[in-house]
């Protein structure tokens, strides 16, 4: 397929792999913590928001370490998974995905945050004087009306986590057919000698997914907000 090799074309399926269950894996807890967010009085929101938003203020590389801390075979969290489980993230592509996930986080939880703080609140309280549940005004109310939100922020949750490098290389490194996103196989062309060829090969290819991506989030969010005519 347009000249890529069979390594390049494991590590495209490999980051579409790592990249679709960060996202899906991220999409519940952000729409929690945007709720928290935006409606909890509770205190320690503040901490809450920056601590979500930390990845994209630290160096991808610290971010990375710390995770390699946390959920390495030694690590608290990770010996703990390893012990009583059998799950090992360090040097696995669940490690890859969990790193891409970390980094893609704020920009979903931000988008969806922003689309909830635009919702109407007194038609969420109309519907609850009709008898309506809390669980039910969410998913019939709140939910469609947060759904451009949601879109932008999963499509670009998805795009960040396609193009991971530094937390995904300090976590994982960079094995091939196991680790070897799209980001660090091109890195690793350019390494070596005669391999300017496939790094540019794999960068268009990452540019024509991330352009993609972001295309598709904003005619989705548009098409979205036609038809709850918020447009």
């Amino acid at each position: 397929m347009f000249g890529l090799t069979d390594e390049e074309m494991t590590a495209i399926r490999l980051s579409l792999v790592v990249a679709g269950w960060a996202t899906a894996g991220s999409l519940p807890v952000a729409i929690l913590v945007a709720l928290a967010l935006v409606r909890s009085r509770l205190p320690g929101m503040a901490l809450l928001n920056g601590l979500v938003h930390l990845p994209l203020i630290l160096p991808p590389v610290v971010t990375g370490y710390l995770l390699l801390l946390l959920f390495g075979r030694r690590g608290v969290v990770g010996a703990f998974l390893a012990d009583q489980f059998g799950i090992v993230l360090a040097f696995r592509w669940t490690g890859a995905a969990l790193a891409a996930a970390v980094m893609g986080f704020p920009l979903m939880v931000r988008a969806i945050r922003l689309s909830l703080e635009a919702v109407d609140r007194r038609l969420e309280a109309a519907a609850g004087t009709l008898g309506a549940s809390p669980a039910w005004v969410f998913l019939t109310v709140t939910l469609p009306l947060m759904l451009p939100g949601l879109i932008a922020g999963t499509i670009l949750c998805f795009a960040k986590a396609m193009g991971e490098f530094g937390a995904t290389i300090t976590f994982v490194s960079s094995i091939p057919g196991e680790t070897q996103t799209l980001p660090s196989a091109i890195y690793a062309f350019t390494q070596v000698p005669g391999g300017d060829a496939g790094a540019l090969r794999l960068t268009a290819v990452s540019v024509a997914i991330s352009m993609a991506a972001l295309l598709a989030s904003e005619w989705m969010a548009r098409r979205a907000g036609r038809r709850l005519g918020l447009s």
